[in-house]
């Protein structure tokens, strides 16, 4: 039997995205969040290709800059009207590995394909948490 439509939750919806060389990574993904899901998505699956990457490491303020090409072996995070939470893994031309959050300025070399989710009846929001100092993540059924 088939639930009675009062308890029916709505079913997420996806994005698949594929962004062409010399685009900013982190830009067009805030671009099209802001058309696709107003009220915050996640970032499921990105794989593809950097040139000369930056990534804010972990606990530094600043971003560091990698020279050369790089494979995006793995991108997730979260992204809401308040700013962006992402995560990037890449790997150099020996394997080498290297990871961080994501910033501007970080181009495209050959491709960028990407699935971004909008989970349908939630609201994703940033805002201050006392206990990191961060604007950390808030999740809200919607009303």
């Amino acid at each position: 039997h088939p639930m009675p439509a009062a308890t029916q939750r709505p079913a997420p919806v996806f994005l698949p995205l594929r962004l062409p060389p010399g685009v900013d990574l982190r830009h067009a993904l805030e671009e099209a969040a802001a058309g696709f899901a107003p009220a915050g998505c996640f970032v499921v699956s990105g794989i593809g290709s950097l040139q000369d990457a930056q990534l804010r490491l972990a606990a530094r303020d600043a971003a560091t800059r990698f020279d050369g090409p790089w494979e995006i072996l793995s991108l997730a995070g979260t992204l809401t009207r308040e700013g962006a939470h992402l995560h990037i893994a890449l790997s150099d031309g020996d394997g080498r590995v290297v990871g961080g959050h994501l910033v501007h300025g970080n181009r495209v070399r050959t491709t960028a394909e990407l699935l971004l989710c909008r989970p349908a009846g939630w609201v994703l929001g940033r805002g201050a948490d006392a206990a990191t100092g961060y604007a950390e993540l808030q999740v809200r059924r919607r009303s």
